[in-house]
């Protein structure tokens, strides 16, 4: 296949997915709309994981190799985090329940690696975003060629286990709370 073929098919396939995605995601929030999903002390938490929603099929398939930009800009792989687990979360600023559980991700982060990676289309959106919530742990990775959705056929949130030789454990789709005790007995599974 030669590169402006490949090229066109992106260019066709990108609007299609991120169709998908915004399907996927049941409590959307518009751009100008963002503050209303952005979660509050008094908002409801992200339920807790269920047994039913952990997807076990994939278990040991290696991190892909899809390039997305680390919270410097630069081009970065899931291998940069290769030596030790982590949580490879697909999320947007538009999607309701990816926004309900990021304080439960913060969180979470303080016992392991978390990659919050936004699926928005630019960096100042999401750094708007980061600094608006002043998370404490997460820092603002960025995918906005939607590459890991279309990879993993994510239906936003989307979290993916990886251990420490970069081998998936598990995902799930779906908003959790990620300080939960079920959270942190499936988070344990990686080494």
């Amino acid at each position: 296949m030669s590169a402006s073929t490949i090229s066109s098919f992106r260019s066709a396939i990108v609007p299609v997915l991120l169709l998908g995605l915004i399907a996927g995601c049941d409590k959307q929030v518009s751009g100008n709309r963002q503050a209303e999903a952005t979660p509050t002390a008094s908002a409801p938490v992200a339920a807790a994981p269920k047994a039913d929603k952990i997807d076990r099929t994939h278990k040991g398939d290696p991190a892909p190799s899809v390039s997305f930009e680390g919270p410097d800009g630069k081009p970065m792989t899931l291998a940069r985090f290769k030596g030790k687990p982590v949580l490879v979360n697909l999320w947007a600023t538009w999607c309701g329940p990816c926004v309900k559980e990021m304080p439960t991700l913060d969180a979470a982060a303080a016992d392991i690696t978390v990659a919050a990676i936004s699926q928005d289309k630019d960096r100042p959106t999401i750094d708007a975003y980061f600094a608006k919530n002043g998370f404490k742990r997460l820092k603002p990775y960025l995918d906005k060629n939607v590459a890991l959705s279309v990879t993993y056929e994510a239906s936003l949130p989307m979290s993916i286990l990886f251990d420490s030789t970069g081998h998936e454990v598990w995902r799930s789709t779906g908003g959790m709370d990620w300080t939960s005790a079920e959270a942190k007995a499936l988070l344990a599974e990686a080494k």
